[in-house]
């Protein structure tokens, strides 16, 4: 067995989730990182600890830090979450449900632990095919923070230059979905909702309810999610 290591950072989701089969079956020993941010619901934390489980992670930290402090989201506050947008409004400006600086929070934190674990590479199922208006989601900023985390950090010092793969950045949700069929991916276990019930039933009608739902119809794949 591999030990080669690699930090995979895991919402709950199933980009993350499809994320993590592949870098387990590209040879590497995972070590997850889910982040409790002070976000809408801790549905998607127990996602993450079933599919960090079901997949076989050698490791699953969840990190508290709180970024209601900073506020400025629908996911982190009380500014109501957009429903029943088409793709058009979906793809016409930045959306109130992102997060400022998330994914720059969540890289730095995975780019620490991969230090102290001696790991190379990070995985992270950033999109931005079906979420156009998160800043955060490009391949220019992923870009951006690796070429940060070589200057940063004493392994890119030494000449262990950290690597930030993405390997979903331009697939379409339904290429997605297929893919994990594919690796065998329960999707029943993840969840993708920005505003559930308090039962953890799936509301439909959010930007990510709209594009998961779509996605499994066209990928001709049976869609397990609990609507309510």
């Amino acid at each position: 067995m591999s030990d080669i290591r690699a930090v995979v950072l895991l919402s709950g989701g199933i980009d993350s989730a499809i994320t993590l089969a592949i870098a387990k079956n590209a040879g590497f020993q995972c070590y997850c990182m889910s982040f409790e941010y002070g976000q809408r619901h801790k549905i998607e934390i127990e996602a993450a600890r079933r599919i960090a489980e079901s997949l076989g992670a050698r490791e699953h930290r969840i990190v508290k830090i709180d970024l209601r402090a900073l506020g400025g989201s629908a996911l982190t506050g009380d500014i109501p979450v957009p429903t029943d947008r088409t793709e058009s409004e979906m793809a016409s400006s930045i959306p109130v449900t992102y997060v400022p600086a998330r994914n720059t929070i969540f890289l730095s934190f995975a780019l620490g632990w991969a230090e102290v674990l001696g790991a190379e590479d990070i995985f992270t199922g950033v999109n931005q095919i079906d979420y156009p208006g998160y800043p955060d989601c490009r391949k220019e900023f992923v870009e951006a923070f690796q070429r940060m985390a070589r200057l940063a950090t004493r392994a890119g010092v030494e000449g262990r230059p950290l690597r930030i793969h993405t390997p979903l950045i331009y697939h379409t949700k339904v290429d997605i979905i297929r893919r994990g069929a594919e690796l065998g991916v329960d999707f029943s276990i993840t969840h993708s909702c920005y505003d559930p019930s308090e039962d953890g039933l799936a509301c439909g009608r959010c930007d990510s309810c709209l594009i998961r739902r779509e996605g499994f119809r066209k990928a001709g794949v049976p869609d397990p999610t609990r609507y309510a």
